[in-house]
């Protein structure tokens, strides 16, 4: 995830954490929503245990409609927080955040064997002190589309301001949540991204860090969680002087090359976890620009892969079991979708990242 420090703030409706960024937002735009409150899920049992709202909201006059999950906090959500989170890829789903990372449900992680997947609460759900909006972001990523191919043609700019067209629209249906602080917040990519919707809505600075920053830091970390051994970071040390981005002879090129070829054997979103396929993408792969820069391109999405299938034993086979709950009829149908609808330490530590959340949300020390 890009590192987003935040410039702290205080105000009713602003405050301002570390990795997420917080903002007011005052302006009211016409309704564009068509929500369905949701008491049943299949593969759940009984009636869900908390307020469940899907929904589409209209961004554009090609007709591209956002898909979203409303969860209200658990704990007061008069006065909670509302927090728009946003899922990696480019291009993975807003259930991501609900099912996977910070949202209220998880999967019996079992091997497949035909039958529908069963879901269970998650104990470390962040909706117990926060009202959360999962977002489909980008249009073609899940059940967000457009009725016009023209309109999948987005990038990061164009997808951020129709993450805040949504937000004005939403708030609008949803009055009561106008006052309460708002943040956005997300996983992986979204870093991205949470920057470029604050400044649209605030006008901050875009606090991402540079590639050229990341890129160096990860020799030293490498090293730091028994990566690379002390004997070749050492090599690093000696013979890149600091830049292991841009090397200057021919040993630090091959050094470099050395420690490339170690992170490959990892799993980048987790090192202590096996590597394991991950998310399916419904999206383009994000470009690389030559400098560690990845960015969306502003051409059509292609909308539809079919899934790869992981060992049983990995953290993502959840991901492989949510393919075919979320392509049940009798799932579409509870969560109101349309016809022809188309790396994170919370993954990993929910107990650990619960009790982080708890103390962000509380305004304690982290």
């Amino acid at each position: 995830m890009a590192a987003a420090p935040c410039q702290r703030c205080r105000s009713p409706a602003a405050l301002c954490r570390p990795f997420v960024l917080a903002c007011p937002l005052i302006v009211i735009l016409l309704s564009g929503a068509a929500a369905k409150v949701v008491t049943h899920l299949p593969g759940f049992d009984g009636p869900l245990p908390f307020y469940l709202e899907t929904g589409y909201v209209s961004v554009e006059t090609r007709a591209v409609l956002h898909f979203y999950y409303f969860v209200k906090s658990e704990r007061n959500p008069a006065t909670d927080p509302v927090i728009l989170w946003l899922t990696g890829g480019p291009g993975c789903s807003g259930f991501s955040g609900l099912a996977y990372e910070v949202g209220p449900l998880n999967y019996v992680v079992v091997p497949y064997n035909g039958s529908l997947p069963r879901l269970v609460s998650n104990p470390y759900s962040w909706t117990k002190m926060a009202n959360f909006l999962y977002l489909d972001l980008p249009v073609g990523a899940s059940f967000s589309y457009a009725h016009d191919p023209k309109g999948y043609d987005v990038g990061d700019q164009s997808s951020s301001l129709q993450a805040v067209t949504f937000l004005k629209k939403w708030f609008n249906d949803h009055p009561q949540y106008v006052s309460n602080p708002f943040y956005v917040g997300g996983s992986s990519y979204a870093g991205k991204l949470t920057p470029i919707i604050a400044n649209y809505i605030l006008e901050v600075g875009n606090p991402i860090t540079g590639s050229s920053i990341e890129e160096n830091f990860r020799v030293p970390y490498a090293h730091g969680v028994g990566i690379i051994s002390d004997q070749l970071y050492q090599a690093a040390l000696e013979n890149c002087k600091g830049d292991y981005v841009n090397p200057a002879n021919k040993i630090c090129a091959e050094v470099l090359n050395a420690i490339k070829k170690l992170f490959s054997e990892v799993s980048q979103g987790h090192v202590l976890e096996d590597k394991c396929v991950r998310c399916v993408h419904i999206a383009p792969k994000p470009i690389n620009d030559g400098s560690g820069n990845r960015f969306l391109p502003e051409e059509h999405i292609q909308l539809h892969r079919p899934p790869t299938r992981p060992v049983n034993n990995c953290f993502t086979y959840k991901y492989y079991l949510s393919y075919f709950w979320a392509n049940y009829n009798a799932t579409r149908d509870a969560l109101g979708i349309r016809e022809g609808a188309g790396h994170i330490a919370v993954e990993y530590v929910p107990k650990r990242g619960f009790a982080m959340a708890q103390r962000w949300i509380d305004d304690m020390p982290l």
